[in-house]
């Protein structure tokens, strides 16, 4: 996904004050909305690459105070040391542009919160609807690293490298900028919506080649098991291959897990041994929107993290563990739940 739709609001009206439409043709709309794209993602990724450190140290200070105001038994009772500070679906950013719906779990295009810039290495969580024949034009990415997980419907990515493919359900696209990529996605189908998650990290080491990943993994492999889909290279699993089995290998030290829960079923994540300068592991849990988009408080699939805090599509939560504390997500609905788990160093 591209830092575009900050750009939208420009293309039909210059000047907010203006009285009449502009009528702009569409392939000039196109090229407009690319220029803005490209310059806005340049000006992200620069503030992202030099502000890291003091944004991530000003993230969890925030998130620390706030998890401070809840009871953390009332929340986690089955594992009391376990810190959960929710993220509503109504408290996301997003945007509706017509062509794309989309919400951000922490700042990103027009949406800015200072409380919500990153967690860890974590830098964006999107959750995009794209309208059939639209898509994001050619724009530029360096030193983060990218990947698309796609929910239902069609996603086609092709960039500078000379990747050209088509994602569907279960897809796992994962793109470590390096020095510098362009690309584009777009729903290339006429009449299906693709929904899929856009997520950022940003990498341990800079100035590398950049390379490009794809990882297939079928429903029935995650059903009632929280499986590994991306993680660091070096991990147990992880192979430095285009394609092929395991876990896509990415430059930061994120591990995305996913699972798809069916009721009744629960599955656990146990947090591994922190960095040497930290307290505790840091995780992310986020319960994917697939009943349909929705802007208002959280519903459909339903599930329990820690046998107390509950979460539904759109809902999410962050989370703090020693070695060895878990985070058991439940599902209580009465549908399957597609949950992500994020695991942050």
């Amino acid at each position: 996904m591209a830092d575009s739709e900050a750009s939208t609001a420009f293309v039909t009206c210059i000047s907010k004050d203006c009285k009449q439409q502009i009528h702009i043709p569409a392939q000039l709309k196109q090229i407009i909305s690319a220029l803005l794209a490209i310059l806005f993602s340049s000006l992200l990724q620069r503030i992202a690459s030099r502000s890291a450190t003091s944004s991530i140290t000003k993230h969890n200070i925030t998130t620390t105070a706030m998890s401070s105001t809840a009871s953390t038994s009332a929340l986690s009772p089955l594992y009391p040391n376990v810190k959960l500070v929710p993220r509503p679906n109504t408290e996301r950013g997003g945007a509706d542009h017509g062509w794309l719906k989309t919400f951000h779990t922490f700042s990103f295009a027009s949406y800015w919160d200072p409380r919500y810039m990153s967690f860890g290495n974590l830098r964006v969580i999107n959750e995009d609807r794209v309208e059939p024949s639209e898509g994001f034009g050619t724009h530029g990415h360096r030193e983060m690293e990218i990947f698309s997980y796609v929910v239902s419907g069609e996603l086609e990515h092709k960039d500078s490298m000379g990747n050209l493919e088509i994602l569907k359900r279960g897809d796992v696209q994962l793109t470590s900028a390096g020095t510098g990529i362009r690309h584009s996605e777009y729903n290339r189908n006429n009449k299906s919506i693709v929904h899929f998650l856009q997520i950022w990290a940003e990498p341990h080491t800079r100035n590398l080649r950049p390379k490009y990943f794809t990882r297939h993994f079928t429903d029935e492999e995650k059903t009632d098991k929280l499986v590994t889909i991306v993680a660091p290279i070096g991990s147990e699993g992880v192979k430095e291959e285009r394609e092929g089995s395991g876990p896509a290998p990415v430059q930061s030290n994120v591990t995305l897990k996913s699972t798809i829960l069916t009721p009744g079923k629960r599955v656990e994540h146990v947090f591994p041994t922190p960095a040497s300068s930290e307290a505790q592991r840091k995780a992310y849990v986020h319960v994917i929107q697939t009943s349909g988009y929705n802007t208002n408080a959280a519903k459909g699939n339903r599930i329990r993290v820690n046998g107390g805090l509950e979460l539904s599509e759109g809902d999410g939560s962050f989370a703090w563990g020693a070695a060895g504390e878990q985070l058991q997500i439940e599902n209580i609905g009465t549908t399957p739940a597609e949950v992500l788990v994020f695991d942050i160093e």
